[in-house]
């Protein structure tokens, strides 16, 4: 699981094994909470993620830190297998590669929103509506503020971006009267 791929790879099989057997939501809420800790705490970063650490040591922690969490059996069992692996620092990769296939199984895709000043909660959903009219799927939508856009709004919806963006429509008129000239 060193790549996207192997990510995403696994993250399908996790999801799969996670709607037989578990809660799919709690076991994304899960490997969130695991991979914020080793993102943010570095006392976890350094049992968890520092080679010099025997395995037998990285095993106890991962133990400790299941049964005090209450891990379900599923995130504990995987973690005690990427612990004698050595191979805990994927964590973090799988857990959005996870959380992205859980929202692609459920058709629904994120949206972020971007604007040169903060939008209305009420204009952010109504943004959000249209955007999953044009997508065909629900939309979870985030906000950004970038001032350096000018006005208008740059949607990204997945892969696929919506720019009607100020500074791109300038940039547009430029070139068209670079080219006339």
């Amino acid at each position: 699981m060193r790549n996207r791929t192997g990510s995403a790879r696994e993250a399908r099989a996790l999801l799969d094994v996670a709607t037989r057997e578990s809660d799919p939501d709690r076991v994304g809420a899960e490997l969130d909470l695991i991979a914020e800790a080793m993102r943010t705490q570095p006392e976890v970063r350094a049992v968890l993620l520092h080679r010099g650490v025997a395995v037998a040591r990285k095993l106890q922690a991962v133990q400790v830190i299941a049964s005090r969490l209450g891990l379900t059996p599923l995130i504990s069992k995987l973690l005690a297998v990427f612990a004698e692996r050595e191979c805990l620092r994927v964590v973090p990769e799988l857990a959005g590669a996870y959380r992205a296939r859980l929202l692609e199984r459920r058709n629904i895709v994120p949206a972020e929103i971007t604007t040169a000043v903060p939008l209305t909660a009420e204009t952010a959903d109504r943004v959000g509506r249209a955007l999953g009219q044009a997508s065909g799927k629900q939309v979870l939508v985030s906000t950004r503020v970038d001032p350096d856009i000018i006005g208008g709004v740059v949607a990204r919806v997945g892969s696929t971006v919506y720019d009607g963006s100020v500074t791109t429509q300038l940039a547009r008129m430029r070139q068209k009267l670079v080219e006339n000239v």
